[in-house]
């Protein structure tokens, strides 16, 4: 049994949310990987991916959240994460990725400031 599951709505008109639940690893994240070049290859430069629900996240995770952000932002588009859980964050912080990663502790927090950055 796959402790695993991905869903993508809307956050805003032009920006999908995906949102992942359970384990993200070798196994479970070539989803999120095929998820992410999908809305790509529909013309979404910005994407949100939610990891409030995650329990677990491994090197692969990490290593296909780090392509999707290096294919977003060679379109000049972005993929901030929705992280509150200070175990999920800490992983980030080790490996130095929260300098990289635009990283909100809610989904509120992000659509305020991607919906600041839409003004400007």
């Amino acid at each position: 049994m796959v402790n695993f599951k991905i869903n993508t709505r809307s956050l805003s008109p032009d920006i999908p949310l995906i949102e992942l639940e359970g384990e993200v690893d070798v196994y479970t994240a070539p989803q999120l990987k095929q998820q992410m070049i999908s809305l790509l290859e529909e013309g979404k430069i910005e994407m949100v991916v939610d990891l409030t629900k995650v329990e677990y996240l491994d090197s692969t995770a990490l290593g296909i959240l780090i392509g999707g952000l290096k294919r977003v932002r060679e379109r000049d588009g972005n993929l901030p994460l929705i992280c509150p859980s200070p175990r999920i964050r800490r992983v980030f912080e080790i490996t130095g990725l929260d300098k990289i990663f635009d990283i909100y502790n809610s989904e509120n927090d992000a659509k305020s400031e991607l919906a600041g950055k839409e003004t400007v």
